[in-house]
């Protein structure tokens, strides 16, 4: 299936007729929000949103608990009210429109699947409630077959919900949305319901889906790691606005703010300045993460300060061993500061000493991205 290709197969006849007339190939439509404002129960909840996401783009709304993200997310869907903005969908001004009225589908985060109807009758319900174009029952068939071959599930097709896993259960919501062939999709975490190493298998069938279709798509998550895998870009919320929407690697390598770096990733966050390789008081913050603290541990358990500090680093304790898989986490202390680093192959044992030199960090003033900074 290519990027325009609807999810309607060639038929003979009277079908194929009718499939033409009443499927049109899919438009990739992309998201413009402008000056998006909420007010509930008297707090500001979105304050003046602007966000454009390109036609086949894939891009995360990721944050906090409370930033906005899922209010921003039902007022594009139609469920909520703006109480001022603008919403378009290619050309398409939808603000005024309902749900049923625009050009958009979404998958819930419950899944929202009824549990008296099969696989494939939950599929195609939103076909028949459509009133126009009308479609038959033939169309409706063979296009609820195609969104279950897209998504792997015709073997589930006369099943019901509760028998099937809560994998399958999300690709099931996911089939009922792409059969409406909808110029934007919208998924409001998607896969907070799944296990651990199920939400990563998900997680890249949507993306293959997605991709395979040119479908432009507008995820919610909380998950950094989820945002940071699927997502051609991010946009990272706070409190109602938008703090940076850029591609998953500037996010990580270059935060606008200090909100976006200890949200992105670990950070290492002190107070004042990096000098000579020394954690020294003042103004402002140093974001360090964990992967740009090298330790060295010292082979003969002495603390030669002479000998090592300029180009090693400073004296460090090993404190604390947190293995993390593929890698694992140091906690050490040093004379200016705590750090944590992540390192690879054999691990010191707690109360290791050695040389903890700083390679790269972020300056931030007033909460803002003033300068990079990489060790001489």
């Amino acid at each position: 299936m290519t990027t325009n290709q609807t999810l309607s197969s060639s038929a003979p006849g009277a079908v194929a007729a009718e499939a033409a007339a009443s499927t049109p190939t899919r438009r990739s439509g992309g998201l413009d929000v402008r000056g998006l404002h909420k007010v509930l129960g008297g707090r500001t909840i979105i304050d003046s949103l602007d966000m454009t996401v390109q036609p086949g783009e894939l891009v995360s709304l990721l944050g906090p608990s409370g930033c906005g993200k899922t209010t921003t997310l039902r007022m594009i869907a139609g469920f909520l009210a703006p109480d001022a903005g603008s919403i378009k969908v290619g050309d398409r001004e939808v603000v005024h429109l309902g749900p049923e009225q625009r050009p958009s589908a979404m998958v819930f985060q419950n899944y929202a699947l009824w549990p008296h109807m099969t696989v494939a009758k939950n599929v195609g319900f939103p076909l028949k409630l459509r009133k126009a174009p009308k479609l038959s029952k033939s169309v409706i068939a063979e296009r609820v077959e195609a969104a279950l071959a897209l998504v792997n599930l015709v073997h589930h097709k006369d099943s019901r919900p509760a028998r099937i896993s809560g994998g399958e259960q999300q690709r099931t919501a996911l089939a009922r949305a792409l059969v409406q062939e909808p110029e934007l999709l919208l998924l409001d975490e998607p896969l907070s319901n799944l296990d651990a190493k199920l939400r990563v298998k998900v997680r890249e069938d949507i993306r293959e889906i997605q991709q395979r279709l040119g479908i432009t798509t507008l995820i919610v998550t909380h998950d950094q790691e989820e945002a940071m895998s699927m997502s051609d870009r991010i946009a990272v919320m706070n409190q109602g606005r938008i703090e940076q929407f850029s591609t998953p690697s500037e996010l990580y390598s270059a935060p606008a703010t200090e909100f976006v770096a200890t949200f992105i990733g670990s950070l290492n966050r002190l107070e004042g300045r990096v000098e000579d390789g020394r954690v020294v008081g003042g103004e402002g913050v140093v974001g360090i993460r964990p992967e740009d603290v090298v330790f060295v541990e010292d082979s003969d358990g002495g603390v030669n300060g002479a000998r090592h500090s300029a180009v090693d680093g400073l004296p460090a304790t090993v404190e604390r061993v947190v293995p993390r898989g593929h890698f694992a986490e140091l906690y050490l202390r040093r004379e200016d500061a705590e750090l944590r680093a992540f390192v690879t192959g054999a691990l010191p044992s707690v109360g290791a000493r050695g040389y903890a030199r700083i390679e790269k960090w972020l300056d931030f003033a007033d909460g803002k991205l003033v300068r990079q900074e990489v060790a001489q």
